[in-house]
């Protein structure tokens, strides 16, 4: 099959349901030509439906990116499904959780910042490190991101957590270049999805872009992310790492 993807083994975290950048990642890979393997935590009921969903079968594996364990045998749970020849070219980072109390700046108890850097930004590096042993031929590394460069409304330590994830994307780009895997990040505008429905006060949030894209922001349409997202992943960005990809309708660069 043609495809800027055409050959390639991607795996892809996060898909729960199609309004999700994860589902349109994997969408628009398989699309291009990839093969696609998607993990999936608590729900994998609801994700194995979902994965119904795309162009062609897709395996779901369970991962929760928190159990060491599971991490360890990530590279072997993917050889079942490949076989001797099993490899990822490329890994989609879509996971990001806060606990409520994160979304209060100064009232957050550690254990609830804690828990939103694990899991939104120490996980990247987790995951990663988890499919290492497939990736001898080198690959991408993409995730997703909220530009951390601003104060947002209402998103409070999950802003510092992104800015986590940020800054562990240029170190990890650093440390894994020598193998010939670049690693990047979209940094997505707001979309209406389920992730979003736990952010309190998303609506004053995502307002700014109706307002602020010159370009045009569809709240509802995750496809332009998922785009991003299988560019960064093909080889038309061959010496492209430790790079932030707006697709957020131009909103990051508006002044005041």
């Amino acid at each position: 099959m043609s495809g800027i993807l055409a050959g390639k083994r991607i795996l892809v975290t996060g898909v729960l349901t199609e309004s999700s950048i994860a589902f349109q990642a994997a969408k628009v890979a398989q699309n291009e030509g990839a093969e696609v393997i998607l993990t999936g935590f608590g729900r994998l009921s609801l994700v194995e439906r979902i994965a119904k969903r795309l162009p062609k079968p897709a395996p779901v594996i369970e991962l929760d990116v928190t159990n060491q364990e599971q991490l360890d045998g990530l590279a072997d749970k993917i050889r079942e499904h490949q076989g001797e020849d099993a490899r990822i070219d490329g890994i989609v980072h879509s996971i990001a959780f806060g606990p409520q109390g994160a979304f209060n700046f100064l009232g957050a108890s550690w254990e609830d910042v804690g828990t939103a850097v694990q899991v939104s930004a120490y996980s990247y590096k987790s995951l990663t490190m988890a499919c290492l042993p497939l990736m001898e031929r080198g690959g991408a590394v993409v995730g997703l991101t909220f530009d951390a460069q601003i104060a947002w409304p209402k998103y409070d330590w999950m802003g510092v957590a992104k800015a986590a994830l940020e800054s562990t994307n240029r170190y990890l780009a650093r440390d894994l270049g020598a193998k010939n895997i670049r690693c990047n990040l979209v940094s997505a505008g707001p979309l209406k999805s389920m992730a979003a429905k736990s952010i309190p006060g998303f609506e004053e949030l995502a307002d700014v872009w109706n307002h602020r894209a010159p370009i045009g922001w569809d709240l509802a349409d995750p496809e332009p992310a998922g785009r991003g997202v299988v560019g960064l992943l093909s080889d038309f960005f061959p010496r492209t790492t430790g790079e932030i990809v707006h697709v957020d309708g131009g909103v990051h660069m508006m002044g005041a």
